[in-house]
């Protein structure tokens, strides 16, 4: 039972959309990442996943509307949302998923990575 200390985390890495694994409980991930610019739309159809702003402000995007997210807020995408995170300028988030997850769900792209491609740190 280690302290995961975030601010030290965020700072091993500059990547955007690499998301690394921190941690796992219960079947879940949780993975930090560095955002900025668009991502793809896309769905995760079985898996819900949860967006919180560490550091900066993201959007995510939906067919029919659009939230902005600060520092200390989250947001709950359901399974099977079309959904589009962005970021004007480098954001840090914390995210947590099912391990079998794929970062960009339904679609396959440049940024894809399987669940067994991320690093763990």
């Amino acid at each position: 039972m280690d302290v995961i200390n975030l601010k030290d985390k965020f700072g091993t890495f500059d990547e955007n959309w690499v998301p690394r694994v921190i941690g796992e409980l219960n079947g879940q991930h949780v993975k930090i990442a560095k955002i900025e610019g668009e991502y793809v739309w896309h769905a995760h159809e079985q898996e819900d996943e949860l967006f919180l702003v560490v550091d900066g402000e993201i959007t995510i995007d939906f067919r029919d509307k659009s939230v902005t997210l600060k520092p200390g807020e989250c947001c709950i995408v359901p399974r099977g949302v079309e959904h589009r995170p962005r970021a004007a300028s480098q954001a840090s988030i914390l995210m947590f998923e099912p391990a079998s997850t794929r970062n960009t769900g339904n679609v396959v792209e440049d940024r894809t990575l399987e669940p067994d491609q991320l690093e763990r740190i």
